[in-house]
């Protein structure tokens, strides 16, 4: 089973339930989701980065 496809839903509900109790939070928010999304692309298959097992 795939952990990123049962927890990346997980985080986008998490991060709009905040965003509507907390609509400042949006800019950080996709902010960390960029810089993280970006970091995992750059260097999660250069190292191997997988959550796949």
């Amino acid at each position: 089973m795939n952990v990123n496809l049962s927890l990346a839903p997980l985080v986008a509900l998490l991060a709009g339930v905040l965003i509507l109790v907390m609509p400042r939070l949006l800019n950080y928010i996709v902010a960390v989701y960029l810089i993280v999304t970006g970091l995992l692309g750059l260097f999660g298959g250069a190292s191997g980065f997988h959550l796949h097992h």
